[in-house]
């Protein structure tokens, strides 16, 4: 089943000597990596590892700037004005970029990490926020943000043509949903699927503009144009594995 669906994976999470994920394996599987700014994980060094090798695999570079909460990985929520979230994500888009352009490269766009993601996802005036970090930085430099139903993905389209913003719909293969397209809240034991077979089922439903089980026995739609599965999954490798085989031809 071919399909324009991308694969992106969460990447350079990292701190310090303390590992995370399986980027050396990971990278040659996916058309983005979103490689964490230093505020939820990462480090300088693990940036500049990880530009070095979406570079030479040819993968586009996301920025993925989260809440300053190492120690809760940037999952919880935390308590920041629309201001304060624009320039923490420049903060942190200017500090991988500075790698980037080091190496020849650029951030190629943009996706808000763990508890940002989710806020920006549920409240107007944090995605206008986004928006406008995205649009003071670069011209063209494009907000991966949460896939949506039709009628919510229109309006989100509308802020972003406001903002002067390229937008990016994101789905996920490891995540369970709500009927409402949003995530299940992390708290709950299911919200994190580890069955490769069942994130293929879910991932080629997205592919297809098909509807596929929600958590609480609904279904939902989702047109997105990128897909994602986290880096930090013990299973992560596998499923890409078999994601690639199922959606798109090899890189």
């Amino acid at each position: 089943m071919a399909t324009s669906l991308l694969l992106n994976c969460d990447m350079g999470e990292q701190f310090g000597a303390w590992p995370c994920g399986q980027d050396e394996a990971l990278i040659a599987l996916v058309d983005q990596a979103n490689l964490a700014c230093g505020f939820h994980a990462g480090d300088f060094s693990t940036m500049a590892a990880g530009v070095a090798r979406a570079k030479a695999h040819g993968v586009m570079i996301g920025a993925h700037p989260g809440y300053p909460d190492l120690q809760g990985f940037g999952r919880r929520a935390m308590a920041f004005t629309p201001r304060e979230v624009t320039e923490l994500m420049l903060y942190q888009i200017g500090a991988l970029d500075a790698f980037c352009r080091a190496q020849g490269t650029e951030v190629a766009y943009v996706k808000p990490h763990g508890a940002l993601y989710n806020a920006i996802a549920d409240d107007d005036a944090l995605l206008d926020a986004a928006l406008t970090a995205c649009a003071r930085y670069r011209s063209g430099l494009a907000l991966m943000t949460l896939a949506r139903a039709d009628h919510d993905a229109d309006a989100v389209r509308q802020r972003a043509e406001i903002a002067g913003v390229p937008v990016l719909f994101e789905a996920f293969a490891d995540r369970r949903y709500l009927p409402n397209g949003r995530l299940t809240s992390r708290q709950r034991p299911d919200a994190v699927l580890h069955d490769v077979n069942t994130m293929i089922a879910q991932a080629t439903a997205i592919a297809a503009g098909e509807p596929f089980a929600t958590a609480d026995g609904g279904m939902l739609r989702l047109r997105a144009d990128s897909l994602c599965v986290h880096g930090d999954t013990p299973e992560a490798l596998a499923a890409l594995t078999a994601l690639r085989c199922a959606l798109q031809e090899p890189v």
